[in-house]
């Protein structure tokens, strides 16, 4: 019920520890209700805001610091910092979107994974839905784009993720990505 480690995605295989930098993430609980599996291992994505982004190379100009290009470059190399005192400093934020290793509980769906994961305590992004065939999962990417400008975090796209976990199983991976998943940019 406790955190006890923290990776980067890596290879695939092999990632960096960045436990001690994933712990400064107010949105990332430290420890989880009662009712959690006794192994519980969490997928997700740091990020950080725009506006959040903006405030900190407005700190840093006025420190007379390096300014950052882009979010995603910030928060990945807040992540990977050796201080975990600097990634504090930083405005990171977090996504949860799956489950690697789980012991003690099943799912039927990815959409029930995501539904416990917010009743653990982890955030999810609210417009993870359900679509059926091809028709809707085209009208979701439409009303992600438009809405893509007001979200006050930045996106390639949207990923479509097969529902059933037992399909998911079935399909399997092909090196490091998923047959089961596929971004649509």
């Amino acid at each position: 019920g406790k955190l006890v480690q923290a990776a980067t995605r890596g290879d695939g295989e092999v990632g960096e520890d960045v436990t001690h930098n994933i712990r400064t993430i107010r949105q990332i609980p430290l420890a989880l209700p009662a009712d959690a599996p006794p192994v519980l291992e969490v997928r997700g994505e740091v990020y950080m805001a725009r506006a959040d982004f903006d405030a900190l190379n407005e700190r840093q100009r006025a420190q007379g610091g390096k300014t950052f290009v882009n979010p995603r470059n910030a928060a990945a190399g807040a992540v990977r910092q050796l201080d975990s005192g600097i990634a504090a400093q930083r405005p990171l934020s977090f996504f949860a979107y799956g489950l690697g290793e789980v012991q003690g509980v099943q799912f039927a769906t990815h959409h029930a994974v995501l539904q416990q994961l917010k009743l653990w305590g982890f955030p999810v992004a609210e417009q993870a839905g359900i679509a059926l065939g091809a028709s809707e999962l085209i009208a979701f990417h439409q009303r992600i784009g438009a809405a893509r400008d007001a979200l006050p975090y930045d996106i390639d796209g949207v990923v479509y993720k097969v529902n059933r976990l037992v399909l998911q199983q079935q399909l399997g991976f092909v090196t490091r990505e998923p047959r089961w998943a596929v971004a649509h940019k």
